[in-house]
């Protein structure tokens, strides 16, 4: 279908949200809070579909969304069963047998014209650097599995979390602010004419819900912007042939780790999540290299502790809708496209998909511009999480299958290969303002997957090899007395959470 700009001066009064799940509940309760004085919010779900659920890892910036509902920490880690997490360790990535972390912290000290790095790589050269971890606080933390809250926001942080337990305490958050939800399966999205906005949707039970303006939260199947809209679908197969995944639930038998795990197969990746109650497990896979018969079982015997339920698997592809605005509906969440969720990025997509409706809401009527500038937007958004997750699989040492040998020496874009150069050659990253992932994130997987730059800044030339020996330690030193004082992370979020459990158990009795 031809993309016609669509404008119109009526004033949105009502708001309706198409599937709850993590995407549909975070958005209501966002604008909830914002405008729900002004506006009409209904959100329609249904109890039988159910959602996909395995979105239980995310990364510092939702700490942003939270300060913007008003969250209370512990309330929040309690209601959702959530840990800490500091990182994401890489196992076999870069080739069998090898590890790194990624973590969510800064590594040394920058010079104002030059990255720390650069100073590491002189000192590596001279044969006096500590891996290059040893001099960030996250990560050696995570490797002691040690935790805690320092002033100034000393740490940075994020958290694994139950997605179904997440949503139902969104939902509770929402309908304070005077969301209402209609419980119903979508029968058919009736429009104003053919091909035109969206009028209404009528229920299975054969009521109807109109509204001015709707959010698809209908996941893969995308039913408003896709299905009935039109919106094509760019595919990215090309680099990220993954197109499965299968998850599981499994119960702890160990403590918590601080991280995710992210582990390297023949056939694609395997992620263990660890949460207070229970681990979260799934492999995301090609179905060229693992068929989905076999997929459950291989899955089976890469968990620990009994199978709390069944295998699920999910077909995906990977890419992006050609727009995510399009006439008077908006798509959130997995409705809008799909990137495997190597980095933890499900949730901030949608974080930044509801922030960004509650920016440019079309109070006064739907304009043109505001939709161009959401779709530019959303879509450079998910291209530069594109480009990181491809860094993964095509900076490796791996030939043990199709899929690595095919990521290994595949065409990748233009944008990735700019960044993967430029550090190979002079060991700069330059990231731009809006960006998700900072440099020291690049830096961490380039340097984590082999790539050793070939040049340092002739900044760290100034300083002599006493001089640099000295601010090295020094740094390692603060890193290290900072770990020896932290308490375990199973501890600390068991005493954290432990005023909220207390409570909740005086009010029940």
């Amino acid at each position: 279908m031809d993309h016609k700009p669509f404008e119109t001066s009526t004033p949105v009064r009502r708001l309706l949200i198409a599937g709850g799940g993590t995407a549909g509940w975070m958005t209501a309760a966002l604008l909830g809070k914002l405008l729900g004085k002004q506006l009409q919010i209904q959100l329609v779900e249904s109890e039988e579909i159910g959602t996909v659920g395995v979105g239980e890892a995310t990364i510092p910036a939702l700490h942003t969304f939270h300060e913007l509902l008003g969250l209370d920490e512990p309330e929040f880690m309690a209601a959702t069963q959530a840990t800490m997490k500091l990182g994401i360790q890489f196992e076999g990535w870069r080739a069998p047998g090898q590890d790194y972390i990624h973590s969510f912290g800064m590594t040394g000290k920058d010079h104002w014209s030059a990255g720390f790095q650069h100073f590491w790589l002189k000192a590596q050269r001279e044969g006096i650097a500590r891996p290059y971890g040893d001099y960030c606080l996250e990560l050696r933390a995570a490797e002691e599995s040690r935790f805690a809250h320092l002033p100034r926001h000393g740490m940075n942080y994020a958290y694994h979390l139950d997605a179904g337990r997440y949503a139902r305490f969104l939902r509770a958050l929402a309908e304070r602010h005077g969301v209402q939800r209609i419980e119903g399966k979508i029968a058919r999205v009736e429009q104003i004419e053919p091909f035109g906005a969206i009028q209404a949707l009528a229920l299975a039970d054969g009521s109807r819900l109109e509204a001015d303006f709707f959010v698809d939260c209908t996941g893969f199947r995308s039913l408003l912007l896709g299905e009935t809209l039109g919106v094509g679908y760019e595919d990215w197969s090309h680099w990220l042939p993954c197109d499965r995944a299968v998850a599981v639930q499994t119960a702890s038998v160990r403590e918590a780790p601080p991280y995710t795990r992210s582990i390297a197969h023949r056939f694609g990746w395997q992620w263990r999540i660890p949460l207070q109650h229970r681990v979260g497990n799934g492999l995301v896979y090609s179905s060229k290299e693992l068929s989905d018969a076999d997929a459950p079982e291989v899955l089976k015997q890469h968990v620990e502790g009994e199978l709390l339920i069944q295998p699920r698997l999910l077909r995906f592809t990977p890419g992006q809708r050609h727009r995510v605005w399009s006439h008077n509906c908006v798509a959130v969440g997995l409705s809008s496209g799909f990137i495997e969720p190597l980095e933890s990025t499900s949730i901030h997509l949608i974080q930044r998909a509801a922030i960004r409706l509650a920016q440019l809401f079309p109070a006064g009527g739907i304009r043109a511009v505001d939709v161009e500038e959401f779709n530019r937007q959303a879509a450079k958004d998910i291209e530069h999480i594109r480009d990181f997750i491809v860094l993964h699989y095509h900076v490796t040492e791996r030939d043990d299958s199709a899929l690595w040998r095919h990521v290994r020496t595949m065409e990748i874009p233009a944008t990735l290969r700019h960044r993967i150069e430029l550090f190979r050659e002079s060991g700069r990253v330059f990231r731009p303002a809006d960006e998700l992932f900072a440099e020291n994130s690049w830096i961490q997987v380039m340097l984590g997957q082999g790539i050793t730059p070939r040049a340092y800044h002739p900044v760290a030339d100034l300083m002599g090899l006493s001089e640099l020996t000295q601010f090295l330690e020094g740094i390692h030193s603060q890193v290290e007395r900072t770990v020896a004082s932290l308490p375990s992370h199973q501890e600390y979020v068991e005493r954290f959470c432990a005023p909220v459990r207390a409570r909740d158990a005086a009010v029940a009795a």
